[in-house]
C-alpha cells in the first residue's frame, strides 16, 4: 500500500476520476444525442469515428510534441483545449446553430488531443513512481481501477441524467470535468522530467522503427489493431441494441457501459496484486484469451440483465491484459523513445477504430444484430489468439538490440 501514499499518484488518480467520469458519461450521451436528433445509425458511426480519426492522422507526430513539452504539460494543454470544445456542442445545439458538419468538426478537434493526453497519462507514471517495471505495472493497475470506477458509475449516471436533464447538458458537465483535471494536475502532480533526445529517438517515425524491430511489441501491436477494430464495433452496436430490443431506454444503455466498468474495476483490483506475483507477459497472454469467450453469448437474444453480466465478464479481463502490457511496453522502451513509441502504439492500434465504428454503423443498416455480434465475437477471438501467440513467442525470444540512451 506504500505506493498509494504517493501524493502525485493520488492527485493523478483524482484528476482521472473526475475527467474520465465525465468522458464515460459522454460515451453514452454523445451517440444517444446523435440517434435521438437524427435517427441515423450511420451518422452516429460517423460522429464516433470523427473523434478517433485524429489519432490516426496526428498520433505519431504527437510523440515529438510530448517529447518536447513533457507528459505533464501535454496533459494540461489537452485538458485546457477540450473543455471549451466540448462545451461548444450543447451551446450550439441550444442556440440552433449546430449542424451535422459542425458536430463532426468539433468531435474531430476534441479527438486531436486524445492521443497526446492518453500517451502522456501513461508516460507520466515512471516519473511519479520510478523506473521499476513492477511498480509501473502496479501504478497502472491503480490508475485503471480509478478509470474503471468511472466507467461503472459514469454510464449509470449518464442514463439517469439524460432522462432528467437531457444529453446536451451531460456534455456540458463533461466540459467542466476537463477544467477540474487541468487544475489538479497543474497544482498537485509533481512531474515534468524530460529525457534528453538521443540519435535513435530523432525523427517522427523513430517509435515506429523501434516497434518494427522489437520481436515482442511489433507482432503484439498488429494483433491489438484487430482487437481494437472489433472492440469499437461492439461499442457502436450497444446503443442500437438498446434502441431495437430494450425499448430505447437510455438507463439500460448506461447499465451496459457500466457493466464493462464494474467488471474492469474488479479486474484492476486483482491485477494490482497479480502483477507482483505472476510474470507480466504470461498474465496478459492468458487474460486476452479469456476476454474473448463471453462475446459469443451476445449473439443470443436474452434479457438485458444477462447482457449486463456478459459485458461485465468481458470487462473483468481487460485490466489483466492492459496493466501488465503497458508496464512492459513502457519499461522495454529506452526513455528518450517512450513518447514516440507510446503514440505510435496508440496510432497503429487505434487507426482502425474509426473503421470499426463505421463498419458497425453502416452494417446495422443492412444486417441483423445477431450477425454483427457473431462477427464481433469471431473477430475478437481471432485477434486474441494472435495476440496471445505473439506475446508468448516474444517472451521466449531475446529483445531486439536497440541503441542505449545517451
Amino acid at each position: 500500500m506504500t505506493l498509494l501514499r504517493n501524493r502525485s499518484l493520488g492527485a493523478l488518480m483524482a484528476a482521472e476520476f473526475v475527467s474520465l467520469g465525465g468522458s464515460s458519461m459522454t460515451f453514452v450521451a454523445l451517440p444517444w444525442f446523435v440517434l435521438a436528433t437524427t435517427g441515423s445509425t450511420a451518422k452516429m458511426g460517423w460522429v464516433l469515428a470523427a473523434e478517433l480519426v485524429p489519432v490516426g492522422v496526428l498520433g505519431i507526430p504527437s510523440g515529438a510534441v510530448i517529447g518536447r513539452l513533457g507528459a505533464k504539460r501535454t496533459m494540461n494543454i489537452s485538458d485546457a483545449a477540450r473543455a471549451p470544445l466540448m462545451a461548444l456542442i450543447p451551446i450550439l445545439h441550444w442556440t440552433g446553430h449546430l449542424t451535422f458538419a459542425g458536430l463532426l468538426a468539433i468531435t474531430f478537434a476534441i479527438g486531436c488531443f486524445l492521443a497526446p493526453y492518453y500517451a502522456s497519462s501513461r508516460l507520466i507514471l515512471p516519473e511519479i513512481v520510478g523506473e521499476d517495471e513492477t511498480l509501473v505495472a502496479q501504478g497502472s493497475a491503480y490508475v485503471q481501477a480509478v478509470n474503471q470506477l468511472t466507467q461503472l458509475g459514469g454510464p449509470i449516471l449518464a442514463g439517469l441524467l439524460i432522462a432528467w436533464i437531457s444529453a446536451p447538458t451531460v456534455l456540458l458537465i463533461d466540459a467542466f470535468t476537463y477544467l477540474f483535471s487541468f487544475l489538479v494536475i497543474a497544482i498537485f502532480v509533481r512531474a515534468g522530467r524530460r529525457a534528453e533526445p538521443t540519435e535513435a529517438a530523432r525523427g517522427i517515425l523513430a517509435g515506429v522503427k523501434f516497434l518494427a524491430r522489437d520481436r515482442l511489441l511489433g507482432p503484439t501491436l498488429a494483433a491489438a489493431a484487430v482487437l481494437n477494430f472489433v472492440g469499437q464495433g461492439l461499442v457502436a452496436t450497444l446503443p442500437v441494441l438498446v434502441f431495437r430490443r430494450y425499448g430505447a431506454d437510455a438507463k439500460i444503455l448506461g447499465w451496459f457501459f457500466a457493466a464493462f466498468g464494474g467488471g474492469a474495476l474488479a479486474g484492476s483490483i486483482l491485477a494490482s496484486q497479480l502483477v507482483r506475483k505472476v510474470p507480466l507477459l504470461r498474465l496478459t497472454a492468458a487474460a486476452i484469451l479469456a476476454m474473448s469467450l463471453p462475446l459469443w453469448l451476445l449473439s443470443v437474444s436474452m434479457p438485458w440483465w444477462l447482457v449486463f453480466l456478459v459485458i461485465a465478464a468481458f470487462g473483468f479481463c481487460a485490466p489483466l491484459v492492459n496493466a501488465p502490457m503497458i508496464a512492459v511496453l513502457t519499461m522495454r522502451t529506452p526513455e528518450p523513445l517512450r513518447p514516440k513509441v507510446m503514440t505510435a502504439v496508440m496510432t497503429i492500434s487505434g487507426i482502425v477504430g474509426p473503421l470499426g465504428f463505421l463498419a458497425a454503423g453502416l452494417g446495422l443498416q443492412y444486417v441483423s444484430l445477431t450477425f454483427v455480434f457473431l462477427f464481433v465475437a469471431g473477430g475478437f477471438t481471432v485477434g486474441a489468439i494472435a495476440f496471445s501467440a505473439a506475446v508468448r513467442n516474444g517472451d521466449a525470444q531475446p529483445q531486439a538490440a536497440v541503441p542505449a540512451p545517451a
